[in-house]
């Protein structure tokens, strides 16, 4: 049946997805920023630990401040360049074979469209539809993008999933770098007498800091993570200027 016409100055019913959440982010644009948030969040707390365990294990076999810059930027240079490289790699896996899905469901699509709507309907019913119900929303899925459709119901990917390696290197490594920065200055400022317990105190606030954030990001309890995380930095931290102050007095480095 012929639609009725619109009379001038009607408002225009908006798209559904606007219609029923008209100011939220989309869901799954919003799970990507979330993701890369936490990625970001982890590797500064990395990079505060590495540095802050390096710097003050020197620091406790030596008072001198060359060695310790040395080693600190060692260890924020070495440690960036890992977080990058471990990154690179883990994501160049995960887009390869999202990218080799997306190619294999592209070429189902072209060589037998019909079957790949059955299985499209099927998979609707699965989860609970009518079988008329799932034919019609397979069909309209279809029509608007079949492969976006596809990719959702089969797999539970968009293309917009796949991450590019390159971008996940270098947010690891600057995430690291803002983080390893931290106690590398707070060892290196403060006059020699304070550099230790400077630094132990601005490790501690800061991994205070990520671990609050890291567990509102996660939405579990935040108290529960800073804990851990404040606790476990502080061992590093301790232990490795025992070492560095045990080392020093042997006289071995």
């Amino acid at each position: 049946m012929a639609s009725l016409p619109v009379p001038p100055g009607t408002p225009v019913s908006p798209d559904p997805a606007q219609r029923s959440h008209p100011n939220e982010p989309h869901v799954a644009n919003l799970s990507g920023r979330l993701n890369w948030l936490r990625a970001g969040v982890l590797g500064a707390n990395d990079g505060i630990v590495s540095v802050a365990a390096i710097v003050v294990g020197v620091a406790g076999a030596t008072a001198s401040s060359a060695p310790i810059l040395t080693a600190g930027l060692a260890g924020l240079v070495g440690g960036a360049i890992s977080m990058a490289l471990g990154e690179y790699v883990s994501v160049s896996s995960q887009s390869d074979s999202q990218r080799a899905l997306i190619l294999k469901e592209t070429q189902e699509l072209r060589e037998n469209p019909e079957s790949e709507l059955e299985e499209l309907a099927g998979l609707y019913e699965l989860k609970g539809l009518s079988e008329g119900t799932a034919r019609l929303v397979a069909d309209e899925l279809t029509r608007h993008d079949a492969l976006s459709a596809h990719l959702e119901a089969e797999l539970g990917i968009t293309e917009a999933d796949v991450v590019s390696p390159w971008h996940a290197a270098a947010a690891s490594a600057l995430a690291f770098t803002i983080g390893g920065v931290l106690p590398l200055l707070a060892i290196l400022l403060p006059p020699e007498g304070w550099r230790v317990p400077v630094t132990f105190i601005a490790v501690l606030l800061a991994l205070a800091v990520t671990g609050t954030v890291s567990a509102h990001i996660g939405g579990s309890a935040p108290l529960r993570a800073t804990i851990r995380v404040v606790v476990g930095g502080a061992l590093a931290l301790g232990a490795t200027f025992l070492i560095g102050s045990l080392l020093g007095t042997t006289g071995i480095v």
